[in-house]
């Protein structure tokens, strides 16, 4: 009925001038005294004529209607059979929707082959830059002092930033970096966790790690990135006590901490990407991109993330390894 409503506006000039039209004739006839008869018989035959055409003409209003409803959700590129012109306004319009779609795509692989670009020169970078880090690291772990214990944590966090470069970078690139097979979720943990002993050491902070004995179909590498930010922050924001890791039933990751907590202000927002909330601003070397890194991966992983925390209590993130259902590859 809306339609119908909107047909009838748009073509209300030509109704209006109709009813003028109309308007003329009888006044003529009244002025000549001509009989009634003679005006009703050609009106009725006039709006029959004029009914039938505006059925035929709503027909093709609603088909064109349709057909520019479903290219509306199509993109640019796909866009190729508009309804057929029905005057010059209509094929002035389609030439300029063809311009602007031919812009579109050119700019949409421009954008793709410059992106594309960056992601290999920092994939390269990446490479290159571990080098002097691998070197510095060999050098470091010649000497056992609490300068150079300082320096390896201090290198450590560099490292765990070119991640988190390259991570960002590969966020939204194809889906074929992902991997999917079957993997011990023990093995994973104890790895990340291994990357972080020396922090446990340096910060003094316990670990209570309990092993679980489950299978998980994931990518190894995203999730192993998911757990080493989360540990990461976990050891960021705890001065002392301890991390409990352990597995809820039934496949339910746990990272507990016993650290400062987040705000009940800033929980809501704190998967946002560049949000730093509260302990971010206090802490100046925050970027607020690692808990939207692991929300975006996790995402494409097809496991739920989520936090609970109490100020000045600590703060625990869960990540249901149970939401999917995948073959492995």
């Amino acid at each position: 009925m809306q339609l119908f409503f909107s047909y009838l506006w748009q073509r209300r000039k030509g109704l209006l001038m109709l009813v003028i039209f109309c308007a003329v004739f009888a006044v003529s006839f009244v002025l000549y005294h001509l009989p009634v008869r003679a005006l009703l018989y050609p009106a009725l035959l006039c709006i029959l004529l004029g009914t039938a055409f505006m059925i035929w003409d709503f027909s093709r209003a609603k088909r064109k209607h349709e057909i520019l409803s479903e290219i509306q959700k199509m993109t640019a590129a796909l866009i190729d059979n508009l309804p057929e012109p029905q005057g010059t306004d209509d094929t002035d319009y389609q030439a300029i929707i063809r311009n602007l779609q031919r812009e579109v795509t050119d700019s949409s692989a421009l954008a793709s082959a410059r992106y594309q670009d960056l992601v290999e020169y920092y994939t390269v970078w990446v490479h290159q830059i571990k080098t002097p880090i691998t070197s510095m690291r060999l050098s470091l772990e010649k000497e056992d002092t609490p300068l150079s214990r300082k320096l390896s944590s201090d290198l450590f966090q560099i490292e765990q930033y070119v991640e988190m470069v390259l991570a960002y970078l590969r966020l939204d690139a194809d889906s074929s970096d992902y991997v999917f097979r079957d993997y011990a979720l023990d093995e994973i943990v104890r790895q990340s966790i291994s990357k972080f002993a020396g922090e446990f050491i340096v910060r003094n902070i316990r670990l209570n790690y309990t092993p679980s004995d489950v299978t998980v179909v994931t990518d190894e590498k995203w999730l192993s990135f998911v757990i080493e930010q989360l540990l990461s922050n976990a050891l960021k924001y705890t001065r002392e006590g301890e991390i409990r890791i352990s597995l809820l039933a039934p496949k339910t990751l746990c990272i507990a901490d016993t650290g400062i907590g987040i705000d009940p202000a800033d929980l809501p927002r704190v998967f946002e990407k560049g949000y730093t909330g509260f302990n971010g601003r206090a802490d100046k070397r925050a970027s607020g991109i690692g808990l939207y890194l692991c929300r975006q991966i996790c995402k494409n992983l097809g496991v739920t993330i989520r936090i609970t925390s109490a100020l000045g209590e600590g703060t625990s993130v869960f990540l249901d390894l149970t939401q999917y259902q995948l073959k492995t590859e």
